[in-house]
């Protein structure tokens, strides 16, 4: 893929809704998620397939004749993968714009690049599948180094897509939750659907109200000052989205417990991502990651960017 395709590629997605597939039932799954809510927001889908000449190119070694057969090889099943991706799309939604991009490029780079433009960018992962190892590099890389708003597109039955249910978002009261916040609201209002904001005092412990850290909150004040953190840090959102019915839920602690159990029933659930980035932030067990490996439906992490 040249700069300049890479550039009118980049720019094609600006204000899209990107999905990636590989051909499996969880990769057709992402695909409809993604068709549905590219139709419900008016915008193009982009849908991609990556076959990773280099990789393909490194495998095989010496054996350069093998090279151009087996690249060939990838590149059929790369378009068979998108022309079934397209019928898919379309069976969601028969008018919507649909662009398809088989690309050689290493699957997780491009999604990567092209989430700094999209409106967000979708991936899917197999039912009941929760270790690393199994997760997949490309789910891993994409979700924990892109850019603005990545869907990992879970589900316990790929085989339905949620409509009805809350959206759901995790709030820890730092200001680098902020992107999440509006992500939620954004998608609450968009599905016409409630919006539960979940808050756990343990995120909170070295978290800061009125200028006051809360380790220094005597315990008796502290669900007070709680509960005048999701205030503060809801008011002007919901000013925003008036139309927004917003349920508040304050736990004592375990964020990731409470946010797996209403990802059982809801729409989506939103969380933020604190931006660590790479493999070592994917084995510093965040909310985030913790969420993408074992949520029972639909995840957003909302990256800081």
């Amino acid at each position: 893929m040249t700069t300049s395709h890479r550039d009118e590629l980049r720019d094609l997605a600006s204000g899209a809704v990107v999905v990636g597939t590989d051909g499996s039932a969880a990769g057709s799954h992402a695909v409809a998620w993604a068709a549905r809510t590219a139709a419900d927001r008016g915008s193009r889908l982009i849908v991609v397939h990556g076959y990773d000449i280099g990789a393909t190119r490194a495998v095989l070694g010496s054996y350069d004749v093998l090279v151009p057969s087996v690249i060939e090889t990838l590149r059929d099943h790369g378009r068979q993968t998108l022309d079934s991706a397209h019928r898919t799309a379309r069976e969601i939604h028969p008018d919507l714009e649909i662009v398809t991009e088989l690309s050689e490029r290493n699957p997780a780079e491009l999604l990567i690049d092209l989430s700094s433009t999209a409106r967000l960018v979708v991936l899917g992962a197999t039912p009941g599948v929760g270790s690393f190892a199994h997760l997949g590099s490309t789910l891993l890389a994409v979700a924990s180094q892109g850019k603005g708003r990545i869907v990992v597109a879970r589900d316990d039955d790929n085989k339905r897509l949620r409509d009805s249910g809350p959206v759901v978002v995790g709030v820890d009261g730092s200001p680098v939750g902020e992107p999440a916040i509006e992500a939620a609201f954004d998608e609450a209002c968009a599905r016409d659907a409630e919006l539960v904001v979940v808050h756990a005092w343990s995120d909170l412990s070295e978290g800061r109200f009125a200028g006051t850290s809360y380790l220094e909150i005597p315990i008796a004040e502290l669900e007070t000052a709680e509960h005048a953190l999701l205030a503060e840090r809801l008011a002007g959102w919901q000013e925003k989205y008036p139309t927004v019915t917003v349920t508040r839920r304050v736990h004592l602690s375990s964020p990731r417990k409470q946010l797996i159990e209403w990802s059982k029933t809801a729409q989506l659930v939103v969380v933020g991502s604190r931006g660590r980035g790479g493999f070592r932030g994917m084995l510093l067990g965040s909310t985030s990651n913790h969420l993408v490996q074992h949520s029972h439906g639909p995840v957003m992490v909302v990256h800081p960017d």
